[in-house]
């Protein structure tokens, strides 16, 4: 198998191939590990009983992942990456705008997947703890080096196996003793319950950025309602059965939330090789999908400057770099894992969401899914170096979502009012979408004016 040759560039139609069926087992298999578990505890640790953990993770779910799936139907259509789309949104040097901040969520998820990794084969690997979050780097980086072809196969694989693992681990959960109450309607909390719903839909968004580098090589022609419907399944499947068994798991076993990886490897059995491989296995899939993602946004970035040739030898010197850095925030230890953990989900929630907004308004309210493809690529083209209309609202948005924030670090005004409840999600998606949508639209009208004139 031969190392990707396109990066951020447009897939011409004869390098097209594949069925939109694959992405089931890529969104499936990315849901498939013990981060997205953990992310089942969070419900848990707001109060709530597994009867309002349940119902609050597949509402989240199921919203998000509608956003999340219209995001990837965008990628046979355009034959690009998503965040090289945004250009059509933000100009192609205000499009670094949004990038910075995805970057930053690549790197806090490429974190979180290798320090529960490391904690799983803490007790079973002869190596030190450092030594183990290296080579987790190391073999991500090889994965991810080769491409988009590799990682659907590594997907299919990853999903077809934890259908087996996780329905053991399921299985066993389930007939575990756990405290009365847990399945009643007692125990509901207002805050805690929109709380994990925010959870959820952050969850799925948070592959809005990169879903549609998995899509880009279908043909053309692709249904965009099988490449929704697959997409959309596969990550309601995957996410939410995983997150419902964490949730399990932590009413079931006691101190499961302080290691989740080696407490999960219990239930499954012990520490046999293959049960350890397999966690491994999940991880490295998923760390595979933030490095490939930092990657195409660093080449978004430093593309307009230097007109970068990506040949597979700076692609390897790229991701190298990247993979090395973000291998070495690992080392900095996180005394309250769980709590870091919640905290990065609610942050990505307020930078992803605005950006969602306005890029699926823009897709298919404003263009109906024509774009230029070119003038992506051209600074002087019909998107121009930097759309303020897009850049002022974004950033606008993330301004008039403070006051509803409500995280351990800060509590807004509006959220002190409504004791604790985070609304800031639902300001971040009807502000900027409103917003961009009619701006965009005067702009538009004021310039048909101009030209007539």
């Amino acid at each position: 198998m031969k190392v990707e040759n396109r990066s951020i560039d447009f897939v011409p139609e004869n390098e097209r191939y594949g069925k939109p069926r694959s992405l089931f087992f890529v969104w499936f298999g990315a849901n498939a590990n013990i981060t997205t578990v953990a992310a089942g505890v969070l419900p848990i640790s707001l109060g709530l009983n597994l009867f309002w953990s349940v119902i609050s993770i597949l509402a989240g779910s199921m919203i998000g992942a509608i956003f999340m799936a219209s995001h990837s139907a965008q990628g046979p259509k355009l034959g690009i990456p998503q965040m090289i789309q945004s250009r059509a949104q933000f100009g192609v040097f205000g499009a670094i705008v949004p990038l910075i901040f995805v970057m930053m969520i690549y790197l806090g998820f490429f974190v979180s997947n290798t320090l529960l990794a490391a904690q799983a084969i803490v007790n079973a690997s002869p190596l030190s703890n450092e030594t183990n979050i290296v080579l987790l780097g190391a073999v991500c980086f090889l994965v991810a080096l080769f491409g988009y072809q590799l990682i659907h196969r590594f997907q299919k694989i990853l999903s077809l196996v934890s259908i087996v693992v996780f329905g053991i681990a399921s299985y066993y959960a389930l007939t575990m003793a756990i405290e009365p109450g847990q399945w009643t309607l007692q125990g509901f909390s207002w805050v805690s319950f929109l709380a994990s719903v925010s959870i959820s839909v952050t969850w799925q968004l948070s592959y809005a950025p990169y879903v549609a580098d998995y899509s880009r090589y279908l043909p053309t022609q692709t249904s965009s309602q099988q490449v929704f419907w697959y997409s959309y399944l596969g990550t309601v499947i995957g996410g939410s059965w995983m997150m419902i068994l964490g949730a399990v798991l932590a009413k079931s076993m006691a101190g499961f939330s302080n290691n989740v990886g080696l407490n999960l490897v219990g239930v499954l059995g012990g520490g046999t090789i293959l049960t350890f491989a397999f966690v491994l296995y999940g991880q490295i899939a998923i760390n595979v999908f933030n490095l490939y993602g930092a990657f195409m946004s660093t080449v978004t970035v430093v593309e307009p400057y230097s007109r970068l040739k990506v040949t597979p030898g700076v692609r390897a010197g790229f991701m190298l770099v990247i993979c090395s850095a973000a291998t070495g925030l690992c080392t900095l230890a996180q005394d309250d894992f769980l709590q870091f953990f919640l905290n990065f989900i609610f942050f990505m929630s307020y930078f992803l969401i605005p950006w969602t907004a306005i890029n699926l308004v823009d897709y298919y309210a404003l263009r109906k899914g024509v774009y230029q493809i070119a003038d992506i690529f051209e600074p002087n083209g019909v998107y121009g170096k930097v759309n303020w209309i897009a850049i002022t609202v974004f950033l606008t948005t993330i301004i008039l979502e403070v006051p509803f924030m409500s995280t351990s670090l800060y509590v807004g005004p509006v959220a002190q009012q409504l004791e604790g409840i985070d609304l800031a999600w639902a300001a971040g998606l009807v502000f900027p979408a409103i917003a961009y949508y009619w701006l965009m639209k005067r702009r538009k009208t004021s310039m048909s004016t101009l030209a007539e004139v």
